[in-house]
C-alpha cells in the first residue's frame, strides 16, 4: 500500500469522484463533453494531485500539490452550482456532493497547515 492511500483525505477524494461520475451520466447528452467532462476532471485532479505530491521529495512540494487539489475542490462546487442551475442534478445530490467538498477542503487545508511550510 502506498502511503497516499492511507490519507482519509485521499480516500474520501476517489468516493467524491465516484459520486461526481455517478451523477453526471444522468446529464443530457449534450452536456457529455461539456460540463459533465469537466466536472469529472476536476474531481479526479482533486486525488490524483494528493497521491502525486505525497510522492514528493519536500514538504513544500507536497504542499504546493495540495493546494492544487483544493483549486479542483473550487472547480468542483462552481461546475456544481451551474449544474444545479441547469437542473441537471438533484437539490439532494447536489447539496450532498457540496458538503462533502467542503469536508475535502477543510481535510487538505489541515493537511497542508501540518506539512508546517
Amino acid at each position: 500500500m502506498f502511503g497516499f492511500e492511507k490519507l482519509d483525505v485521499w480516500q474520501k477524494s476517489v468516493d467524491l469522484a465516484d459520486e461526481v461520475y455517478r451523477l453526471t451520466r444522468e446529464f443530457p447528452d449534450y452536456e457529455k463533453f461539456g460540463l459533465a467532462n469537466q466536472m469529472r476532471r476536476a474531481a479526479v485532479s482533486i486525488s490524483s494531485n494528493i497521491a502525486e505530491g505525497s510522492g514528493r521529495e519536500s514538504k513544500k512540494d507536497f504542499a504546493r500539490f495540495l493546494q492544487i487539489a483544493y483549486g479542483s475542490v473550487m472547480e468542483v462546487v462552481s461546475q456544481l452550482h451551474i449544474a444545479q442551475r441547469q437542473e441537471f442534478i438533484p437539490k439532494e445530490d447536489a447539496r450532498k456532493l457540496y458538503q462533502d467538498c467542503e469536508e475535502i477542503a477543510r481535510m487538505i487545508s489541515g493537511l497542508k497547515r501540518s506539512l508546517g511550510v
